[in-house]
């Protein structure tokens, strides 16, 4: 009875949980201009935790933007001034459609080309194959 007096003491002060559970947080893009030109500084950083190549996440990038660029020594470079909001907007297309899996919601995939230009998104945690359409 005393120990259950106890434990009930402790949860009462214990802290509250101020995070979601979720060991994954969406990267932050460090953007700044040189001259006319766009550069994420981080962007090899990025890549690294979000488990792709930054060959394949710039590609995307480009795509998307519509916008010549180029990747050396850790950063991205663009080729024109790009709105931060409409960079981390395409950003975070990317991350939703190429890194998070669509069933468990977990950043825990891989990317496997299936067939010619065909991939899937292979999910480690929960198994699921979902294709990518982009």
């Amino acid at each position: 009875m005393e120990y259950d007096k106890l434990l009930e003491n402790v949860y009462k002060n214990l802290p509250e949980k101020k995070t979601s559970g979720e060991r994954f947080e969406m990267p932050l893009l460090e953007v700044g201009m040189v001259g006319t030109r766009t550069v994420v500084k981080n962007f090899e950083v990025i890549c690294q935790k979000l488990r792709r190549k930054p060959e394949e996440v710039s590609k995307y990038l480009f795509k998307e933007l519509a916008i010549p660029g180029s990747f050396a020594s850790g950063a991205l470079t663009l080729n024109t001034r790009v709105n931060f909001r409409l960079l981390n907007e395409k950003f975070t297309d990317y991350v939703k459609t190429h890194v998070i899996c669509k069933v468990c919601g977990r950043p825990d995939t891989h990317i496997m080309e299936v067939d010619r230009g065909l991939k899937n998104l292979i999910c480690e945690a929960c198994g699921a194959r979902t294709p990518i359409l982009r």
